[in-house]
C-alpha cells in the first residue's frame, strides 16, 4: 500500500495506532509532517504536503483516538 498526502484516513488510523499516548491537538505541525513522512507506507511528495493536509490529518486522528 502506497500512500499520499489526500489519503487523510489511513494516515490518521497509522498514526493513532503508533502513537497511542499522543494527543493530536497538542502536535504541531513540523512534527506531524515528520511523522508522516517516516510513514513506511508513505511515498508522496513532501513538498505536496501543506498546512490543509496536515489539519484535515490531525482532525482525523484525533477523530481516531
Amino acid at each position: 500500500m502506497s500512500l499520499n498526502w489526500n489519503d487523510v484516513q489511513e494516515i490518521a488510523i497509522l498514526l493513532a495506532e503508533s502513537k497511542p499516548d499522543i494527543d493530536p491537538w497538542q502536535v504541531n505541525f513540523v512534527n506531524l509532517r515528520n511523522w508522516v513522512l517516516a510513514l513506511p507506507e508513505f511515498s508522496d511528495d513532501q513538498a505536496r504536503g501543506g498546512e490543509k493536509h496536515l489539519e484535515a490529518i490531525q482532525s482525523a486522528w484525533a477523530e481516531e483516538r
